[in-house]
């Protein structure tokens, strides 16, 4: 057997070391940060009054109570309801931060529900601090007294935002859609996660009239409840949809499980 020079025998016995102190820096290294579970929950209350086939007073609120605290979800969007109403669903968010957005009259004096309260859309968070809210009113409108309109809370990490569309007109319910879309799109591209939830009175695939999947865009996906509420998402991930029925309104819950960084 050949012997080993006394060099040979000092690498053969420095090496199982290097090996070692490599292989102990790569378990140093900290793994990579999971991602937060960010469930986001759309409702259509129908709870104006103003259409008595679906309004069904405050039942319709204690039912958004329940499926609120069953679903826990990170973020609430909030169709067809009063101002009042944020007030009564909030307790089920911690009180987080909320923020509403009249409809609006061609006057530019805001929708009302029979009991006198302004009506229109909300969106309630399990965040309570950080957050700044706005709205905007779409260019494009149909023939009705109702004027549509966006409501929005943007945080450092995310941005979300509600919307009802024209249920007078697809092409105009398409126009506000790409619209609110196109609001978003600079703060999607520069990878801020960023979602935009709603009744969009457009469906998916439709055997007739518009697609609201031609109203997405790059880097936006785009989930639903299989008729016209979607949420639609840019910079997150998604891991599940739940659609639920709902007694006291015309429309189910939708619940998009996404995650974000």
């Amino acid at each position: 057997m050949r012997r080993l020079s006394l060099r040979s025998r000092a690498l053969s016995r420095l090496l199982p070391a290097v090996v070692l102190a490599c292989a102990g820096s790569v378990l140093s290294v900290p793994p990579a940060a999971a991602e937060q579970d960010y469930p986001v929950l759309q409702l259509n209350l129908c709870h104006s009054g103003v259409n008595t086939s679906c309004f069904n007073g405050d039942s319709t609120i204690q039912e958004a109570l329940g499926v609120i605290s069953a679903k826990q979800p990170q973020a609430v969007s909030l169709n067809e309801i009063c101002r009042r109403d944020l007030a009564q669903l909030a307790p089920a968010m911690g009180n987080g931060f909320s923020t509403f957005a009249p409809a609006l009259r061609s006057d530019g004096t805001p929708v009302r529900c029979n009991n006198g309260d302004e009506y229109g859309n909300g969106l309630i968070f399990r965040r309570s601090t950080g957050a700044t809210g706005f709205s905007g009113v779409y260019a494009t409108q149909d023939s009705g007294s109702e004027r549509r309109v966006y409501v929005c809370a943007e945080f450092a990490d995310i941005i979300g935002c509600s919307t009802h569309l024209s249920n007078r007109s697809e092409s105009v319910a398409m126009a506000q859609c790409k619209a609110a879309i196109a609001m978003l799109h600079d703060r999607a591209t520069s990878g801020k996660p960023s979602f935009l939830a709603g009744d969009f009175n457009l469906e998916y695939a439709p055997i007739f009239g518009q697609n609201v999947q031609d109203c997405n865009s790059s880097p936006f996906f785009r989930k639903g409840d299989g008729d016209v509420q979607h949420v639609f998402a840019a910079n997150m991930g998604y891991s599940r949809t739940e659609v639920g029925d709902m007694t006291y309104t015309d429309h189910p819950s939708l619940l998009v499980a996404l995650t974000k960084p």
